[in-house]
């Protein structure tokens, strides 16, 4: 027969003591309960001594708090994703909280469903690169008291705490050193989406071009999970169909390994025949023969602004104040867009 789990009754009974001033002393409250020193210490000696350990579940009812922060990705399995969620994860840790992750693959439906999920779990907060079209759910947790902070890209239709990177002058900035390097057509391949970081990575390319001689040319591709070919066999339609391209920026890393791929079935010599930029760097890129020139998002700094801005909800330490954090990047010139 299983051996019965000490509740907080059988602790109470055991020192003759109310489980009212049980609880209060494992939630951390005897002295501003004005529960004597001495009776904290009796109460925590006793429970040391028995091995006792506090539902969690029971002790986030009381409390109102889980001590559990979730975060909401589109894919954990990117790096850009999963370096920030491990940094995430460390900083979480060491204030006292548990990291819950999962990935969206940035479908509305799915995204909603998970957060519902959460909610009836009483978790403390949310952290989230969101969908199209959670606009309404983002404005109900707010509303609830629910912690939430946005990243990667914000909603201009909720106001609310979120953490970006300077997406439109990087991709200005990377535009501007194609044509610097003597690029007069240009390619943009980005996701086919009008979420916020997409939207600002065409504009700085638009605007990189404006008043100058430089011809364009854009592709955007729908979101498509890693195992699918679509945006593989697109990239490769997109650059055999502008064989005068001599320069193309990719959006994002993801989509520059396939348009890697497809001009490396092209015959295509990088920097020679076609230049190479993509924005949000990655390990692999400077494996790749020639090196390829990245836009590097500041990981470390995002996950500190993501903690700092969540903490300062959770602990009421933010005067109600939504912080709107935009950070910047730093462009890695490597040998894909450079002739020596």
């Amino acid at each position: 027969m299983a051996k019965k789990k000490t509740s907080i009754k059988d602790i109470a009974e055991a020192l003759g003591i109310s489980i009212t001033t049980v609880s209060f002393i494992l939630n951390g409250k005897g002295r501003e309960k004005r529960i004597s020193d001495e009776m904290t210490k009796k109460v925590q000696d006793y429970i040391k001594k028995i091995g006792y350990k506090p539902s969690h579940i029971a002790q986030s009812l009381r409390l109102g708090k889980s001590k559990v922060i979730v975060l909401m990705v589109e894919d954990i399995s990117n790096q850009f994703f999963a370096s920030i969620a491990r940094l995430i994860e460390e900083k979480s840790y060491k204030n006292g909280y548990k990291i819950i992750y999962c990935s969206t693959d940035n479908d509305t439906d799915k995204a909603k469903e998970l957060i519902g999920t959460f909610k009836v779990r009483n978790v403390d907060g949310f952290i989230i690169t969101p969908t199209p079209g959670l606009e309404n759910v983002v404005k109900e947790l707010l509303e609830e008291g629910v912690a939430v902070v946005l990243f990667d890209r914000w909603m201009p239709e909720v106001d609310c705490s979120y953490v970006i990177v300077e997406n439109k002058t990087s991709a200005e900035e990377a535009t501007r050193h194609l044509m610097d390097q003597g690029c007069r057509n240009l390619g943009f391949v980005t996701v086919d989406s009008n979420q916020t970081q997409m939207m600002d990575r065409l504009a700085g390319f638009q605007e990189a071009l404006k008043g100058s001689k430089v011809h364009s040319s854009i592709l955007k591709v729908k979101f498509h999970t890693i195992a699918e070919q679509y945006a593989s066999q697109r990239i490769l339609e997109f650059l055999t169909s502008h064989p005068e391209l001599d320069g193309v920026f990719f959006s994002t890393n993801y989509l520059a390994f396939e348009g890697l791929q497809a001009l490396i079935k092209l015959g295509k010599k990088i920097p020679q025949q076609i230049k190479v930029v993509s924005f949000d760097d990655h390990y692999f890129f400077n494996l790749f023969q020639p090196p390829i020139s990245a836009i590097e998002q500041p990981i470390e700094e995002i996950a500190e602004s993501l903690m700092e801005s969540m903490l300062k909800q959770l602990e009421g330490t933010g005067q109600n104040e939504n912080q709107k954090i935009v950070l910047s990047n730093k462009l890695n010139v490597r040998e894909s867009s450079v002739l020596h």
